[in-house]
C-alpha cells in the first residue's frame, strides 16, 4: 500500500482528555459543529472559532485515577446524537457513575494457567458486592433555552472492572435507526469469567437499543445479564455481535443499498484486529432469554461473533513468558486451547490485523487501537474509500517522546486478510508526549479528526488538543 502524508490543522488545545468526537447541526444552526467529550465529562463545541460548552457532567462521575498512579478507563465514555436532533434535541451519554466505586470482582489480577482447569472456569460470584463501578447509559434531551437535562435512564450496567468498558461506545445506526452501545469484555486481562462469549451476558456486546419505545421504566435496575432486565427493557434490545474485547468506535460506510460496519478490537498481548460486516442477523434479547430459561442456545444464525476469549484477532489467545533457553525470543502457550477449537468456524476473520511487535519496514509495534473511522471525502485523495485507524503509541523503545500511530486500510474482495500503511504526519508536537486517543469525523465522512493527549494519566489535566486532518 502506497504512503500517504497529511498534516494536522490545530482547532484546541488545552482540554482534557478527549474521548469522543463527534459533528452534529444545532437547532436553528445550518452549518455542523465540531463535539469534543472528555473522560473526566466535559463537552465543549467550536461555534464560529471559540470553543463554548455544551455540558458539563464531572460531579457524576466516578472519582478517576484514584489508583494505578493515575491511569483509568472509566469517565465519559459515550456521546451519540440522535438522527433527529436538530428537530429534537435528544442526545445519549454513557459514563461511569460517581459514589459507586466498589472492591473490585477478584483480588488480583487474573491470569489464566492452561495447565490449571481451575483457572480457565471461573464465574463472577457475588456480583452485587464484588465489583468495580456501575456505567450507566441516558438520554438527555437539549431545551428550547439551549440548556441540556437529562430525561431517562435506558440502562445501569455493574462492571466487575474497572477497565474495558468500551470507549465512544455510542453511535446510531443508520440501518435501522437504533442507538447503538459497544461494551468491552468487563476488564481485567484475558476476560476471566469469559462474559463475552455468554450470551446473557451484557458484557463484551455489541447492542442495538429502539429508543422509540418507551419503556416507562424511570428507574431501571442495575444489572449484569440481559434476564436481570425488565422485560420492557428487553423487548428494545437486540445483540449484534459477541466476543467484544474492547471497542474504540463503529464506522457505518454506505455500499449501494446496505452499510459495511467496521469495528476495532482492542488486543490482549499480540494483535489489534479491525472487522467489518455487512450482513447481519441482530437476535433479540427477549429470544435469548427465552432459550436461555429452556436451558437451551437461541439460534445464531447470522450473529457476528469476534471470537474474544479464545481468540485474540488472527490468533488464538497466548499466554506469553520469557524464554528461559534464549532471552531473545517468548514462549507463547494457548491460553484457551479448547475454546479457541470450538470458536473457530464461528468468528469473524478481520479485516487486518496489526501487531505488537513488527519489525517490518513501514510498519510499526502498536499499543492499543483508538479509533477506526471511514474516510469518503476527496481533499486526501490516497485515503478515499479507505478505513484510517489510530493507535495510541508506537510501541519504540527508542522512541522519545512518545508518539500515537495514524494508518489505512482497504476492504479485499478476496475475504483475505489486508494489509496496512502508515499515514505520515508532519506536526511539530516538540519535546511533548504525543498519544493518539481518539478519532472522528463528520457526518458525510468527509473530514476527519483526531484527539490527542500528553500524558497516559487522565488525573494530568489540560494536555489535550484536537486537530483536523488535512492535505
Amino acid at each position: 500500500m502506497r504512503k500517504v502524508k497529511v498534516g494536522l490543522k490545530r482547532i484546541v488545545s488545552g482540554i482534557n482528555l478527549p474521548t469522543v468526537l463527534k459533528t452534529t447541526i444545532l437547532p436553528g444552526d445550518s452549518k455542523e459543529s465540531l463535539f469534543m467529550a472528555t473522560q473526566v465529562g466535559e463537552i465543549f463545541y467550536i461555534r464560529e472559532g471559540s470553543i463554548r460548552t455544551f455540558l458539563d457532567i464531572r460531579p457524576r462521575i466516578i472519582k478517576l485515577g484514584a489508583s494505578r498512579g493515575g491511569y483509568d478507563e472509566r469517565g465519559l465514555l459515550g456521546l451519540a446524537f440522535h438522527p433527529a436532533f436538530y428537530y429534537n434535541g435528544l442526545f445519549y451519554l454513557h459514563y461511569s457513575v460517581a459514589g459507586t466505586q466498589g472492591p473490585g470482582a477478584l483480588p488480583e489480577s487474573f491470569s489464566p494457567n492452561p495447565c490449571d482447569p481451575s483457572t480457565l472456569n471461573l464465574r463472577w460470584m457475588n456480583r452485587e458486592t464484588q465489583y468495580d463501578h456501575i456505567d450507566t447509559v441516558e438520554e438527555w434531551v437539549l431545551l428550547s433555552n439551549g440548556q441540556p437535562q437529562k430525561r431517562r435512564t435506558l440502562l445501569k450496567i455493574r462492571r466487575p472492572f474497572s477497565n474495558h468498558n468500551g470507549v465512544n461506545s455510542l453511535s446510531f445506526s443508520p440501518e435501522t435507526g437504533n442507538l447503538v452501545l459497544t461494551t468491552g469484555d468487563g476488564g481485567s486481562g484475558f476476560d476471566p469469567f469469559n462474559l463475552s462469549q455468554k450470551d446473557m451476558e451484557i458484557a463484551g456486546k455489541i447492542i442495538e437499543m429502539d429508543v422509540g419505545r418507551n419503556t416507562f421504566v424511570q428507574n431501571p435496575p442495575v444489572a449484569t445479564q440481559f434476564i436481570e432486565l425488565p422485560v420492557a427493557i428487553q423487548e428494545t434490545l437486540t445483540v449484534v455481535a459477541k466476543g467484544v474485547r474492547n471497542i474504540p468506535s463503529i464506522s457505518f460506510q454506505r455500499f449501494y443499498d446496505q452499510f459495511i460496519k467496521y469495528a476495532g478490537n482492542v488486543g490482549q498481548d499480540l494483535a489489534e484486529s479491525i472487522f467489518a460486516f455487512s450482513q447481519n442477523n441482530p437476535i433479540p434479547v427477549t429470544k435469548l432469554v427465552q432459550a436461555f430459561h429452556m436451558n437451551n442456545e437461541a439460534d445464531q444464525e447470522g450473529m457476528i461473533n469476534f471470537g474474544w476469549r479464545p481468540w485474540e484477532g488472527v490468533f488464538p489467545t497466548s499466554i506469553i513468558r520469557d524464554c528461559s533457553s534464549n532471552p531473545a525470543f517468548d514462549e507463547k502457550t494457548i491460553a484457551y486451547y479448547d475454546e479457541a477449537v470450538n470458536c473457530s468456524l464461528r468468528r469473524l476473520q478481520p479485516v487486518t490485523s496489526y501487531y505488537h511487535e513488527d519489525a517490518r519496514p513501514g510498519k510499526f509495534g502498536g499499543t492499543a487501537l483508538t479509533g477506526v473511522q471511514t474516510y469518503m471525502g476527496n481533499d486526501i485523495p490516497a485515503l478515499t474509500g479507505s478505513v484510517v485507524f489510530t493507535d495510541l503509541a508506537r510501541k519504540e523503545e527508542s522512541q522519545s517522546p512518545v508518539r500515537g500511530v495514524l494508518a489505512y486500510t482497504r476492504i479485499r474482495t478476496d475475504c483475505k486478510l489486508n494489509d496496512f500503511s502508515v499515514i505520515q504526519t508532519n506536526y511539530p508536537f516538540g519535546s511533548q508526549s504525543a498519544y493518539y486517543v481518539s478519532l472522528g469525523t463528520n457526518l458525510n465522512q468527509t473530514k476527519l479528526y483526531l484527539g490527542v493527549y500528553g500524558s497516559m494519566r487522565v488525573t494530568d489535566y489540560n494536555q489535550g488538543a484536537v486537530f483536523e486532518i488535512i492535505p
